[in-house]
């Protein structure tokens, strides 16, 4: 990721370093988007969508979706190229409660979830190495989050050049294994059946493009280190554009070849299906190398998600809608040591307390509830007199209204499918409304009485 330095002149606020260029943005971009989640999500699509045509059609729709959703970022980034990312688009466009909530949203659920469902997919793909149960699985996925969270209160950081590198090694995961379908792969095919392909409903295709998002998630974290980017107006806009293009060609490809390779049904059953497909055409050794790749792969998002949450709660805490002591910076590693530390722990009880099925919906539908008041943003900003971003979006009136419409039913439909789960998720974001106004009510007491 990338480096917390803080820079002080006489008179001036402090500022954040600035070592993101267009290739580190993009890396970024696709580095925590092609995060574990790809390796393991197929088998909660197929479940929905039990047909070859109808999951490759999934991945292809939420991927579309996607990047809807990152070109209505390109522009609120352009607009406002500050630390924060969607609580600054939120808080500007609509209304500081709005951005609280958000934030608040992201530390009970929405970020601490990816957090712990990230660290899920760690454990299972250590399982092939190190064999173990349901509760050894939850004490490795623990494990990760407090080694990463650790080595980020250090301020042991990935610098761009690590960043990229760690990026190129998710996709050589990809170009790995569909070289090897190219190679070897039709021998493997032989010894398989396809299955039958089963009708597909509305519902459960939506459903299965929900489960997709999770997969696709993460990538609207890069405008959280706008305080870190060069000429951040033009370069988050183009990175999110082109990270996003690349992550479906990959995501794609990466699933007609796990179609290509093994039974429908063994796609479903799997809970490890890349290194299924790899097992399939080469053996133990095939699918002990994936497992290995899949690993580097899931450090890399956890290290990196880990990292961009206390952005948000930095720049909340310095405008005096959190506890102040949450944007404290480290004296000595310059990290937001505290944040960090808070995120832990409350990620690791997630993975305690939560099976990864509930985390990604939990995810899915809290986030794209945002990203729909987030489209919404973009029209109000653009009827500001005076307005004149850097980057203007392609399709402005139809994309963000076809992007609010969908994450609307994407969530509506996802809520409904498990209305217990979801109405614990949602209650967690309402209560966030009181603790905004005890908050709000704070600030100006303090303001008066200062």
């Amino acid at each position: 990721m990338v480096h917390w330095r803080i820079l002080t002149a006489p008179g001036k606020r402090t500022a954040l370093e600035r070592p993101i260029g267009l290739l580190q943005a993009t890396a970024m971009v696709a580095g925590i988007i092609i995060g574990a989640s790809v390796f393991v999500q197929p088998s909660e699509i197929n479940r929905h969508v039990p047909s070859v045509g109808g999951v490759l059609s999934v991945w292809v729709a939420a991927g579309i979706l996607t990047l809807f959703g990152a070109l209505v970022c390109a522009e609120l980034s352009s607009a406002f190229p500050r630390t924060g990312g969607v609580y600054v688009f939120l808080k500007e466009t609509l209304s500081p409660g709005c951005g609280f909530l958000w934030g608040w949203a992201m530390f009970w659920s929405a970020h601490s979830g990816i957090i712990a469902a990230s660290s899920v997919i760690f454990a299972r793909y250590v399982v092939y190495f190190v064999p173990m149960g349901d509760w050894g699985i939850r004490a490795t996925a623990v494990a990760g989050i407090l080694l990463f969270s650790f080595i980020n209160y250090l301020g042991v950081r990935q610098g761009s050049m690590l960043q990229t590198v760690v990026t190129v090694a998710k996709v050589a995961v990809i170009a790995v294994l569909l070289a090897m379908v190219l190679m070897v792969g039709p021998a493997a095919r032989a010894a398989g059946t396809t299955g039958t392909a089963a009708p597909v409903t509305f519902r459960e295709f939506v459903l299965g493009v929900s489960a997709a998002l999770f997969a696709y998630g993460g990538w609207h974290m890069v405008t959280y280190t706008a305080g870190e980017t060069r000429d951040p107006e033009k370069t988050i806009p183009r990175a999110l554009l082109i990270g996003c293009a690349v992550v479906t060609v990959c995501y794609v490809a990466l699933n007609a070849a796990y179609l290509y390779l093994l039974p429908l049904a063994q796609v479903t059953a799997s809970k490890r299906v890349a290194a299924d497909a790899a097992m399939a055409m080469a053996g133990a050794r095939g699918a002990a190398a994936i497992s290995a790749l899949v690993i580097l792969s899931a450090t890399g998002v956890l290290n990196g998600v880990i990292l961009a949450g206390p952005r948000t709660y930095f720049a909340m805490a310095d405008e005096g809608l959190a506890f102040a002591w949450m944007g404290k910076i480290h004296p000595r590693f310059h990290t937001p040591s505290r944040a960090i530390a808070l995120q832990a722990v409350w990620s690791c009880a997630l993975v305690g307390t939560m099976t990864y099925g509930a985390l990604f919906k939990r995810v899915v539908y809290t986030e794209w509830l945002f990203f729909a008041l987030m489209a919404v943003g973009l029209y109000r900003l653009r009827g500001r007199p005076g307005y004149q971003p850097v980057f203007r979006m392609w399709g402005y009136g139809w994309v963000p209204a076809l992007f609010a419409v969908a994450s609307v039913v994407v969530a509506a439909i996802q809520i409904a499918a498990d209305p217990v789960q979801a109405g614990t998720g949602l209650l967690i974001v309402v209560l966030g409304l009181p603790v905004y106004f005890l908050w709000k009510r704070k600030k100006h007491a303090n303001r008066r009485f200062s």
